[in-house]
C-alpha cells in the first residue's frame, strides 16, 4: 500500500481521536438519548436529572424499579410511565416547593440507525407490540425470555421513507414555484386596479368640467330662448300659430280618410266576390245529394241572405269626395288665416329692425333679446316659453348631452369607489389570494360534489339532480388551530395554525341555521378539497390544499416537509 499524502495524513488524524474518545466513553443507557447522556456518565453513581440530590447506584439504572420522582432512572423501562409528562422541574426533596412528580424525559429514545431517531411514550415500551412507525428499530421490546423479540427494520423503512420524502420534497418545491407564481400573478392584478384608480381619477376630472361646461351652455341657451317670440310655421301674431297647426292635424286626417276609404272599397268588392260564389253554389247544388254538410252551407246562407242590410250611401260617398277634393267650395281657405296681419306690440318692437342694414340688424337683435330676457327674468313681461309650449330642440339637444355627460361621471365614480374597495380589502399574505379569487375545486363525496369558490362561495351539489345548495358566501380571512394526524399521503391539516376561510348566510336550514362553511387551508402542490365535516347541523369544516399557504407561518406550523 503507497504512502499516505502529509495533508490526507492530517485530515485524517482529528477522525481517528474522535473515533477513539468515543469508544473510550461509557455506552449510553438503553432509551437514553444524546442529548441526556452527559447525565448518564458516572459509572458508579447516578443522580435524579431533576432531583440531583437524590443519588441512586447505576445498577439500579433500568432495573424496571421507579427510584427518582422525574423518572429517570428509568429510561429503557415502563416503571415511571405512570409519572405526568414532561414539564419544568421541581425543587429538589427538602428544599422549598414541591417534589417533582413529572417525567425528566420526553420518551423512550429509539436510535434508528438508517432512519431518524424518535422518542416513544414510555406506556408503550416492552408492551409486547412492535412500535415500528416509531421505533422501526425494534428496541422498544426486550425480545429477552418471555419478551417479544422485535427484527430491525429500519434499513426498509427507511429506504421508503426517503423515497416518500424526495416525492414529498419535489412536490412542496413545485408548490413553493407555484405560490411565488400567485404572488407575482396578484401583484400584477393589484397594479392594473392602481392604473385603473389613476385612469378613472383623470376622466372623472375632465368629465366634472364637461359637466360644468354643458351646464352653462344649456344655462345659456334657456335664457337666449327666453328672448325669442314664438311663431309658428307661417308669418303673423297666434292666429297664424293655431291655423299652421291646424291645418297640418286636417292634412293627416284627410290622408287618413282617403286610406281607409280605399280599404273600404277593397273589403266590398271581396265580399261581393264571396256572395257570388255562395248563390252559384246554392243553385246548382243536387238537393237530393244527401251530404248533412253541404245541406248546413246551404242552410247558412240563405239564413245570411235574407238578413236585410243597408246598401252603399250615395250621399255620404258625395261628402267625402267633397272633402278629399282640396279645391272644392266647403274646403277651408288657409290662406285667409296665414295672411293674418294682427301683431302685438312686442312683435312690432322686433319687426322695425328688418329695415336696418344686416350689422346694424344683427347687433340690434342681440340687443333686444337680452331686454326681453331682462324684462321676463323681471316680471315685466310674460315667458312666452313657459307652459305647455316644448321646449326647442336646441334646447333638447343641450338637456341630452348634459345628461349623458351625468350619467358617465357617474359610472366613473362608482367604478372608482369599487376599486379603492378593493385595494383595502384583505387578500391574505401577499395579497395571495386575490389571484385565486373566483378559482373553484370540486370534490365528490358520496351523493354530492361539493366546490369551494375561494373568497366566493361553497356549494353542495346532489349528483342525482335538483337544485343546488349555497354553504355560504364569503365573509372574511381569519385562523385557526389545528392539531390532527398528517395522514400518510400528507392531504391533511396537521399541527398548529393555519389560515381559514370563513362564508355565511348560506341557504337556511329546515328548522336550523342558515348554512356556513369553515375552510381550512394546508400546503398542497395544487388546489384541492380534501374533506368535507358538517360539525354540527348545517355548520360544515371545509379541508382544502392549496400552494397559497406553501411557507406561510400564521403563528406556529409544521415542518414544511410533513405539509404534503
Amino acid at each position: 500500500m503507497g504512502r499516505l499524502h502529509v495533508s490526507s495524513l492530517a485530515l485524517l488524524l482529528p477522525v481517528l481521536a474522535s473515533t477513539a474518545n468515543a469508544a473510550s466513553e461509557p455506552s449510553r443507557p438503553r432509551g437514553v438519548s444524546p442529548e441526556f447522556a452527559k447525565y448518564y456518565k458516572n459509572p458508579e453513581t447516578f443522580m435524579c436529572i431533576s432531583n440531583p440530590t437524590i443519588t441512586i447506584p447505576v445498577a439500579h439504572v433500568n432495573d424496571d424499579y421507579c427510584d427518582c420522582p422525574d423518572g429517570s432512572d428509568e429510561p429503557g423501562t415502563a416503571a415511571c410511565s405512570y409519572l405526568s409528562p414532561l414539564s419544568p422541574p421541581q425543587p429538589p426533596r427538602g428544599q422549598a416547593g414541591t417534589v417533582n412528580d413529572s417525567l425528566a424525559l420526553p420518551g423512550f429514545h429509539c436510535k434508528n440507525k438508517g432512519h431518524i431517531a424518535s422518542y416513544l411514550p414510555f406506556t408503550n415500551v416492552n408492551d409486547g407490540v412492535c412500535d415500528y412507525e416509531v421505533c422501526c428499530d425494534g428496541s422498544d421490546e426486550y425480545g429477552g425470555v418471555g419478551g417479544v423479540q422485535c427484527e430491525d427494520q429500519c434499513a426498509k423503512i427507511g429506504k421508503e421513507w426517503r423515497k416518500q420524502d424526495e416525492a414529498r420534497q419535489k412536490s412542496l418545491n413545485a408548490a413553493r414555484q407555484r405560490r411565488k407564481d400567485l404572488i407575482t400573478e396578484a401583484a400584477r392584478l393589484r397594479k392594473e386596479v392602481e392604473d385603473r384608480i389613476q385612469t378613472l381619477q383623470a376622466q372623472i376630472e375632465g368629465q366634472a368640467l364637461k359637466v360644468e361646461g354643458l351646464e352653462k351652455s344649456l344655462a345659456e341657451m334657456e335664457r337666449a330662448e327666453k328672448g325669442k317670440i314664438v311663431k309658428g310655421a307661417g308669418k303673423g301674431g297666434k292666429m297664424t300659430v293655431l291655423a299652421s297647426l291646424a291645418k297640418l292635424r286636417i292634412e293627416e286626417l284627410t290622408e287618413s280618410v282617403g286610406r281607409l276609404r280605399t280599404e273600404r272599397d277593397a273589403a266590398k268588392r271581396k265580399v261581393d266576390e264571396l256572395e257570388a260564389i255562395l248563390s252559384r253554389f246554392k243553385e246548382e247544388y243536387n238537393p237530393n245529394f244527401n251530404d248533412e254538410g253541404v245541406k248546413r252551407a246551404v242552410k247558412a246562407w240563405e239564413d245570411y241572405a235574407a238578413q236585410d242590410r243597408p246598401g252603399p250611401s250615395e250621399a255620404l260617398d258625395r261628402d267625402l269626395d267633397d272633402i278629399l277634393k282640396p279645391d272644392s267650395e266647403s274646403a277651408i281657405k288657409w290662406e285667409d288665416f296665414e295672411t293674418n296681419t294682427d301683431e302685438s306690440d312686442i312683435e312690432v318692437l322686433y319687426r322695425f329692425e328688418e329695415y336696418l342694414p344686416a350689422p346694424v340688424r344683427d347687433w340690434v337683435d342681440s340687443k333686444l333679446r337680452h331686454l326681453r330676457v331682462v324684462l321676463i327674468e323681471n316680471g315685466i313681461l310674460a315667458d312666452r316659453s313657459t307652459g305647455d309650449a316644448p321646449e326647442s330642440k336646441a334646447v333638447t339637444d343641450a338637456r341630452s348631452q348634459l345628461d349623458g355627460a351625468k350619467r358617465e361621471l357617474e359610472d366613473d365614480k362608482s367604478e372608482l369607489t369599487k376599486h379603492e374597495q378593493d385595494l383595502n380589502k384583505d387578500y391574505g399574505p401577499d395579497s395571495i389570494f386575490r389571484s385565486l379569487k373566483d378559482t373553484c375545486v370540486e370534490q365528490d363525496s358520496g351523493e354530492y360534489t361539493y366546490e369551494h369558490c375561494f373568497l366566493k362561495s361553497t356549494t353542495q351539489k346532489p349528483k342525482k339532480g335538483g337544485g343546488h345548495t349555497a354553504m355560504g358566501n364569503f365573509v372574511h380571512i381569519t385562523s385557526v388551530t389545528v392539531d390532527e394526524d398528517l395522514p400518510a399521503d400528507g392531504k391533511g391539516l396537521g399541527s398548529g395554525e393555519r389560515i381559514a376561510l370563513k362564508y355565511e348566510n348560506g341557504q337556511h336550514c329546515w328548522n336550523g341555521p342558515n348554512r356556513s362553511t369553515l375552510v381550512v387551508l394546508a400546503c398542497a402542490e395544487k388546489d384541492e378539497i380534501w374533506k368535507i365535516v358538517e360539525q354540527e347541523k348545517c355548520v360544515y369544516r371545509m379541508e382544502v390544499g392549496t400552494p397559497a399557504v406553501c411557507g406561510v407561518e400564521v403563528q406556529k406550523q409544521v415542518p414544511e416537509h410533513n405539509e404534503l
